[in-house]
């Protein structure tokens, strides 16, 4: 049964505006409270009161804003850049959109700015859906689905992907929350927080951000497999090698010096993990929260080939990924 509380409306509480980010799906459970936006079924807020104060686990933004720096964006089909946005699949050469335009690239896919449409709500749960089409440098149709989750365990999201089209289509995903340890974000928080990612490679980029090769991570400022300050620390990189837990999902940990603590957990199948610490951001977004981008391939995969997915004709893969406050 649909919950009233998963269903605002498109307009704005003044005027009769749309919101930039359509309709508005509010979720409850175990605690947390999630938005999850029409346009891009991006995840604008998530917060959690089940032990006192509200405390927010990622860095939104205002329902009458436009997204900014791809917080809470799905990456689909493809995330972070392609070189030059142009690559070959089969023999044959792609040009894509530059949709990057001070490095030249196509940076994270094609569904952000689409009207997802919600096929499933309740209180706790909506399930959004979006079709692709062809389009130049990327002629495939896909069918998307993203179900979105809240309870005891936290937020947690799956994503589905089928090619429908008659091609065999080159793909990858991501998702862009910017995590914040239950504290607000503010200019420079990013400083006072430590991070633990259990990564034993990097990757090492060009000016333009594409990989130039995959380091080791020991014995070099991209070591966080035992938690330490971000503080001096610029990050914008891709690790991969990730250590997993008993239960076969990897988690990620920033920490802030009360003991809160946000966790971004991946299952297997999203192998790599993009840490941006924001420094390129302009005024009270420098440094105010961290992203931690769960990816099923690496930047640039559509020319490298590095665990790139080649959806069959009538094939369907499936991503899941969480949050949680601990």
């Amino acid at each position: 049964m649909d919950d009233v509380k998963s269903q605002q409306q498109t307009l704005a509480p003044h005027g009769g505006a749309a919101l930039p980010t359509g309709r508005q799906f509010e979720l409850y459970g175990g605690g947390y409270r999630a938005v999850v936006t029409e346009v891009g079924a991006g995840l604008r807020v998530l917060e959690y009161d089940g032990d006192g104060p509200r405390r927010p686990l990622v860095a939104g933004y205002g329902e009458e804003e436009i997204v900014h720096s791809g917080a809470g964006q799905l990456l689909l089909p493809w995330p972070n850049r392609v070189a030059a946005g142009s690559y070959t699949i089969d023999g044959e050469r792609r040009q894509l959109d530059l949709t990057e335009p001070a490095t030249g690239n196509a940076i994270h896919g094609l569904t952000r700015w689409l009207p997802w449409h919600a096929t499933e709500q309740a209180a706790d749960r909506v399930r959004l859906t979006v079709r692709v089409h062809p389009v130049p440098g990327y002629p495939h149709t896909l069918e998307l689905a993203a179900d979105y989750r809240v309870g005891h365990e936290g937020l947690s999201v799956q994503i589905e992907a089928r090619n429908i089209g008659r091609g065999t289509a080159p793909y990858g995903f991501g998702a862009h929350p910017y995590l914040t340890p239950g504290v607000a974000p503010r200019p420079g928080a990013a400083d006072e927080w430590s991070l633990h990612l259990p990564a034993e490679h990097y990757l090492a980029v060009d000016e333009r951000m594409i990989p130039s090769g995959a380091l080791e991570v020991d014995s070099s400022p991209y070591d966080f497999r035992k938690p330490r300050p971000l503080s001096g620390s610029v990050l914008d990189t891709a690790f991969c090698g990730l250590q997993r837990e008993l239960d076969g999902l990897g988690r990620i940990r920033v920490s802030a010096p009360d003991g809160g603590a946000v966790t971004l957990w991946l299952d297997r199948g999203l192998e790599w993990v993009q840490v941006f610490t924001g420094d390129a951001l302009a005024g009270d977004h420098r440094r105010a929260a961290v992203a931690v981008e769960p990816m099923s391939c690496p930047p640039d995969a559509f020319n490298s080939g590095t665990d790139l997915i080649r959806l069959e004709p009538g094939q369907l893969v499936t991503h899941r990924w969480g949050i949680a406050y601990s």
